[in-house]
């Protein structure tokens, strides 16, 4: 089985601080949309964030804390989704950004093809860009629970990025194309919001 984290854990401090997943997008917030799209392609869902959890009660989902203190980013979320997607022994977890409501439908399928095609254990979702080039996008990633032991260590000697972790133990590219709008933007500012909205006024034309 694979799991599904939404990872939220983080201080949006572009945004004033607070919760930017739980803004409204399309009348709904953020996090719906996050939901809806990666909820389907999982097996089991979480979402990784801090605080009190009952802020987040609506959505109906486990609400993981990191275990590792001083916010040190995305990979403490990571190491918390493969704790609790060992408990309901899955063995492979995939992450998504919360603040990220039109990443691809088929992300899980993708990742997981292109680990196959590869050879290797864990999988990144890249996009083309206009330059020919790649952009990664690392927190929407395939990942082995077997690798949770290693994660833990890995953090606890003071390391946060996420490619330190990922390449050294061979990370697949699953690269998605351009697209109006591009599958992985996010909201990282107030004028965001204004773009997203009007993406999806455009999609519902």
């Amino acid at each position: 089985m694979i799991a599904g984290v939404i990872l939220a854990g983080g201080l949006s401090q572009r945004m004033g601080g607070g919760d930017k997943c739980l803004l409204p997008v399309g009348g709904r917030p953020i996090l719906a949309h996050v939901i809806a799209r990666l909820a389907p392609q999982v097996g089991m869902l979480a979402l990784n964030a801090n605080g009190a959890p009952a802020r987040f009660a609506e959505f109906g989902l486990p609400v993981l804390p990191d275990s590792v203190g001083d916010f040190p980013g995305p990979l403490a979320g990571v190491l918390a989704g493969m704790d609790w997607a060992a408990e309901g022994e899955a063995e492979l977890l995939v992450t998504a950004a919360a603040d990220t409501p039109f990443f691809p439908e088929t992300l899980v399928a993708e990742l997981r093809a292109a680990a196959r095609a590869e050879g290797l254990p864990l999988a990144m979702a890249v996009t083309r860009n206009a330059s020919g080039g790649t952009d990664r996008h690392p927190t929407f990633g395939l990942w082995p629970v077997a690798l949770r032991e290693e994660l833990r260590a890995t953090l606890a000697a003071g390391q946060r990025r996420v490619v330190a972790f990922t390449e050294p133990r061979g990370c697949a590219r699953a690269v998605f194309p351009q697209a109006v709008p591009d599958p992985f933007f996010n909201v990282n500012a107030p004028e965001d919001l204004a773009a997203a909205d009007a993406y999806l006024a455009a999609a519902t034309r």
